[in-house]
């Protein structure tokens, strides 16, 4: 019962004993057990080095020593925190071992590199397993899902809790679709990062930058225009399929590609009122900017330091930065340079 912390079927023998009794001596405690009083010492060694047992007062002179068991939870509760990490690096060690195994697998044989799964529950399941094991997913996601529809997936908002990241890009035609909208608010409010362009051109997700899922197409055909969730029998002819990318070239290359898509992607949010915001039809959505706003913008643009742009527009440099922070955080850029391509790419300065 305690191997698990270190203590041998001997040991939890003669402990139970003195469980039982409360104290006792070697020569009593090898009567009753009918052991050897060689053993009982041994075992009352174990038992003494592993804080389980304690000596009892001096005993009269010429007696033989006393014991005492000690309580169990203060004593085996260090045993179990070592045994748990010893457990514990040895689960590490397997996952290391484990990632060489397939590394050189991959590197030996090509067709490790690229997994292909067939039939939308098979689908389904793996894009599960791949998100409780990450830390960050990316979603590629394409109006009429093969096997995954963002109405199903749960499990997003029980991670987000958790603290995984969700960065998520959505083809506007998806946007359209019914209760989209407040699925997509719903899961911004959670904590994903959500952003949508006109069109993309595949369906992808990457979990952490070790591996992805990218479906391929059915086997006669893709899937219906007009099917907002996965297809069912009746809606396909043939079992979906998706490629499993591992490490390699080409989940870099997809990689690259998520993040250029997410640059040019238009940032979304939620409105005090709850309603998802700066979501509009074509590829630069209009934003409604102020004339203030519109000519602090055109001075960013030309180059202006702060300093000139507070003289010019009769505010504090302060006040500068602090509505170039709010224009940033607006168009989803994180540096200067950011909003400047964002502005040059959403035409904020030719749009009326």
């Amino acid at each position: 019962m305690l191997e698990a912390a270190g203590v041998d079927a001997a040991e939890e023998r003669v402990y139970r004993f003195l469980l039982g009794v409360r104290e006792a001596d070697t020569v009593g405690i090898a009567a009753q057990l009918g052991w050897e009083a060689a053993r009982v010492e041994s075992v009352l060694a174990a038992l003494h080095e592993k804080g389980l047992v304690g000596r009892a007062a001096e005993p009269p002179a010429g007696g033989p020593g006393r014991y005492v068991p000690m309580a169990p939870d203060a004593a085996l509760r260090p045993l179990l925190l070592r045994g748990h990490e010893a457990l514990e690096w040895a689960r590490r060690g397997v996952e290391q071992l484990a990632e060489e195994y397939r590394a050189g697998g991959r590197r030996h044989d090509a067709d490790q590199l690229v997994e292909v799964i067939t039939g939308a529950s098979v689908i389904r399941q793996r894009l599960r397993q791949m998100a409780y094991g990450a830390g960050e997913m990316r979603w590629l996601c394409k109006a009429r899902p093969v096997a995954l529809a963002a109405a199903e997936n749960d499990e997003e908002w029980e991670l987000l809790a958790r603290g995984v990241c969700y960065r998520t890009i959505y083809e506007r035609e998806l946007l359209e679709g019914p209760g989209m909208v407040d699925n997509v608010a719903r899961s911004i409010r959670a904590g994903e990062q959500a952003r949508a362009v006109g069109t993309l051109p595949v369906r992808l997700v990457i979990a952490d930058s070790s591996t992805a899922i990218c479906p391929l197409v059915y086997e006669n055909g893709d899937v219906p225009a007009g099917t907002e969730h996965a297809p069912g029998p009746a809606d396909r002819v043939g079992e979906p399929t998706a490629a499993v990318i591992h490490s390699s070239s080409l989940l870099d290359a997809l990689i690259a590609l998520f993040e250029s898509q997410w640059a040019a992607a238009t940032p979304l949010h939620v409105t005090d009122s709850g309603e998802l915001a700066d979501f509009e039809d074509g590829p630069n959505p209009a934003v409604h900017l102020a004339d203030d706003e519109r000519y602090l913008l055109s001075l960013i643009v030309a180059g202006v330091a702060d300093k000139a742009i507070a003289s010019q527009l009769w505010v504090s440099q302060r006040t500068v930065q602090r509505r170039i922070q709010a224009l940033m955080q607006r168009a989803g850029a994180l540096t200067r340079t950011q909003l400047v391509w964002q502005v040059a790419q959403r035409g904020w300065l030719t749009n009326g």
